[in-house]
């Protein structure tokens, strides 16, 4: 393992230099690997597996073809390596458990009927595990329980590997029961195109995983573009200003620039005007969002929102709904708005 300084302080993390692929390929060179669920991280971590040179099956639902013919497009096929759910646990000795959560949950029973003695059951988030009383997700004890998180999306992980870079990802061991377990998973961390590796817990990934989703990830940064998109219009600026002046400057210039080199580089290399409103700013807008930030924790530790997640999604009628609540988003002027200045850069105009 490398020792980092993250900020003061020093942690331990594992690249492909410490890890090669060859290594993990020596490490995983008798496994059979499943990935159950063909929706958000699995067809990244499927294909960025078969590229790498594993073998690989695919576990899915053919009632839901959406996902099942997705699988097809990409290569996989019906019988050879395309599976149900149940024959695929039974032929994998490694099973990538990336079903939603609410689908991790439904499909637990024949998951774990159909796991065997000394398999790895591998999830990319502690969801299930850490709220097993709401899930029902009991692993049995001849298995070993690991984790690899990618910090990003299934298909973003997919084009940072085709573009020869990486998302990095936390990993961790609930359960070693062979003995393996940990060299298991950072084999296959490695083996689906992370970054690097850092530790963490189940525990850990999933409350801080629910809390950016919901914080500055998602939940905060649409609640905050919409308020200061709003402020604008009602203050008779037009909606190509009000839309460039909160997302499509942040996300074309500035937050490329903290990507590249951080805040403060960001912050040294506008204008003075900026330098000094930001700074003066940030303080108060930290001190107005930390309480509701303090509000979501308890709720993500508390198992409320999580309650929320299983009912929700869970429901017969789940992605009508879903479908109505982003239409009204699409709908909204704003990202309307966004819709047409997206048109209008250069790359874009005229398809």
């Amino acid at each position: 393992m490398a020792k980092i300084d993250f900020g003061g302080v020093v942690e331990e993390v594992i690249t492909s230099e410490e890890f090669p692929l060859s290594k993990a390929k020596e490490v995983l060179k008798d496994e059979k690997i499943t990935v159950l669920g063909y929706g958000v991280q699995g067809p990244g971590q499927a294909m960025n597996l078969r590229d790498n040179g594993f073998s690989v099956i695919i576990g899915q639902r053919k009632e839901e073809p959406v996902y099942w013919n997705k699988a097809i497009k990409d290569g996989f096929v019906p019988g050879k390596t395309l599976f149900s759910i149940e024959e695929a646990v039974r032929k994998g000795t490694i099973i990538l458990y990336l079903l939603s959560d609410a689908g991790q949950m439904a499909a637990w029973p024949t998951v774990k009927a159909n796991l065997k003695e000394g398999d790895a059951l591998y999830f990319s988030h502690g969801f299930s595990i850490v709220y097993k009383e709401q899930t029902k997700v009991i692993p049995p004890a001849n298995v070993d329980v690991i984790m690899v998180a990618p910090k990003g999306s299934g298909r973003s992980l997919r084009a940072n590997f085709l573009d020869g870079s990486g998302i990095n990802s936390s990993y961790a061991v609930f359960q070693d029961h062979t003995g393996r377990a940990k060299e298991r998973t950072h084999a296959l961390g490695i083996a689906i195109g992370s970054g690097y590796l850092f530790p963490t817990t189940f525990e850990k990934e999933v409350h801080s995983d629910l809390t950016g989703e919901r914080g500055v990830l998602m939940g905060c940064l649409a609640g905050v573009m919409e308020a200061q998109y709003d402020l604008l219009r009602k203050h008779g600026h037009s909606p190509s200003e009000a839309f460039n002046e909160t997302v499509e400057e942040l996300t074309q210039s500035l937050i490329r620039l903290v990507a590249e080199n951080g805040m403060d580089w960001m912050y040294a290399n506008c204008s003075t005007t900026a330098q000094r409103g930001a700074l003066d700013w940030k303080g108060r807008f930290k001190e107005a969002v930390a309480p509701v930030f303090d509000e979501l924790y308890e709720k993500v530790v508390n198992g409320d929102e999580t309650r929320v997640v299983l009912e929700v999604n869970s429901a017969p009628d789940y992605r009508e709904r879903l479908e109505k609540e982003l239409a009204e988003m699409r709908n909204s002027e704003m990202w309307r708005a966004g819709a047409a200045v997206r048109g209008l850069r250069p790359e874009n105009r005229g398809k």
